[in-house]
């Protein structure tokens, strides 16, 4: 494929992805544009302006308390490399700082990606992968360590290796549904990266961005099945070759800082918890008191929803 028709599919595809995303939210950018125009010929709220009023009764509050240890389960991005100028570079390692910044206490953070790894023993990259797969690890390495959040970010190695689609299924099901049933932490399941290097480093040069879209259709499937969020790092990622490492596979530095503020945006949109030093720093202010005050004489006294 030609770099532009390349770049004109993969905007394509994004954007189809984001509009999608935003129907099923029943709202989304398209939706705020055209209530915005009807607002300016028409005054008047609307059925979907007066439903906003309660919007926020409709969002999933995953955790009200902060969290305590994430375990974060991939391969070779989440491990990191020497594409990176350091570990704190790691898209995992900025997420972290993130969640501290918003916390009293720092979470526990244990890093379980392994470089070239693959999902299964039944993925087509699997006997030249580093082991153990995810599927023979994740009792120990999730299960064992209790976390309150979990994020499972496969996909990239056992998509350029062809791996079918339902065996990935089935394999990432197994273990969303095990670790659920021993720990139940808030789970966020990544859709697969973005890259460029795509007839490189066999048997990892299968892929295809066709299957990319596929495989991330798969795992939006599964977190809407099982009750996870997902992170949609693809979008965020947007196409842009310059987000990727010279070696055609790995986030850079940009890339990963993408990638960790894409994660965080979904943790916080669904976990009150990670507000709460914020809310208790802001509570008691004159800023506040001033605020609050006048906002209960113009009848609109704030509420907590959540």
């Amino acid at each position: 494929m030609k770099t532009q028709s390349r770049r004109r599919f993969l905007r394509d595809s994004i954007t189809a992805g984001t509009v999608a995303g935003s129907a099923l939210l029943g709202g989304g950018p398209l939706a705020a544009a055209s209530e915005a125009q009807r607002s300016e010929a028409d005054p008047r709220p609307s059925a979907a302006g007066l439903s906003r009023a309660s919007a926020s009764a409709e969002v999933r509050d995953l955790a009200k308390n902060p969290f305590r240890r994430l375990v974060i389960l991939g391969e070779s991005t989440v491990e990191g490399g020497p594409w990176l100028h350091g570990q704190e570079d790691r898209y995992a390692d900025v997420l972290v700082r993130l969640i501290n910044s918003c916390q009293e206490n720092p979470i526990e953070y244990y890093n379980k990606g392994i470089g070239a790894n693959a999902i299964s023993p039944r993925s087509p990259g699997y006997a030249d992968s580093r082991k153990p797969s995810a599927l023979e690890r994740y009792k120990t390495d999730v299960i064992d360590l209790k976390p309150d959040l979990f994020i499972l970010a496969y996909g990239l190695n056992d998509m350029r290796a062809a791996m079918p689609i339902p065996d990935f299924r089935e394999d990432m099901a197994t273990m969303i549904r095990e670790v659920k049933k021993a720990c139940d932490p808030v789970t966020l399941l990544t859709t697969v990266y973005y890259m460029t290097g795509w007839r490189s480093f066999p048997p990892y040069d299968k892929g295809s961005v066709q299957l990319t879209l596929q495989y991330n259709d798969c795992i939006r499937g599964l977190a809407e099945e099982y009750g996870c969020l997902v992170a949609d790092v693809w979008q965020a990622e947007g196409g842009a070759d310059w987000l990727i490492h010279y070696d055609g596979v790995h986030a850079n530095k940009v890339g990963s800082l993408v990638i960790a503020h894409r994660i965080f945006e979904v943790l916080a949109q669904h976990s009150s918890g990670l507000s709460n030093m914020a809310l208790n720093q802001e509570r008691d202010t004159d800023w506040t008191r001033k605020t609050t005050a006048l906002r209960a004489q113009s009848g609109d006294a704030f509420k907590k929803t959540w």
